[in-house]
């Protein structure tokens, strides 16, 4: 009489998963995540002050500065010269707030005299500087 397998010629691995261990640690960190899920929505209660505010908004003022092959304008204004544009840069730093700087670049316009604008105004100490587009123009 011989024990063992009721198949002998076939000594292949088993090749199937063992899914009962896998089931048992799913089980068990199902019921820790039900035992703990209350513990972490414990809150605790305390009186806060109550006090009426509204939102400071405050608009800033902004400078359109438009810059061409026909020239430079501030706020629609044609400078004369690079003079000019310092001065107005210069008074433009000095207030409080600062107010933003929007560029109007034509597209035909020198990127030099772009660059010497913006180094310009970031020397003096503006900081908000922009560019304004159209978004209705397409390529």
């Amino acid at each position: 009489m011989a024990f063992g397998r009721f198949n002998q010629g076939a000594h292949q691995p088993m090749a199937e998963i063992n899914m009962i261990p896998l089931i048992d640690v799913m089980l068990v960190l199902l019921i820790i995540f039900i035992v703990t899920a209350p513990l972490l929505t414990h809150a605790v209660k305390i009186d806060l002050p109550k006090a009426a505010s509204e939102p400071n908004l405050s608009e800033r003022e902004h400078v359109e500065l438009a810059i061409g092959t026909a020239g430079t304008y501030w706020n629609g204004e044609l400078l004369a010269d690079e003079a000019a544009l310092q001065e107005r840069l210069a008074a433009s730093a000095k207030l409080e707030p600062q107010p933003e700087l929007h560029l109007k670049v034509e597209r035909t316009a020198l990127y030099e005299r772009v660059a010497k604008v913006m180094s310009s105004a970031a020397k003096l100490g503006l900081t908000r500087i922009g560019f304004v587009t159209d978004p209705s123009m397409e390529n």
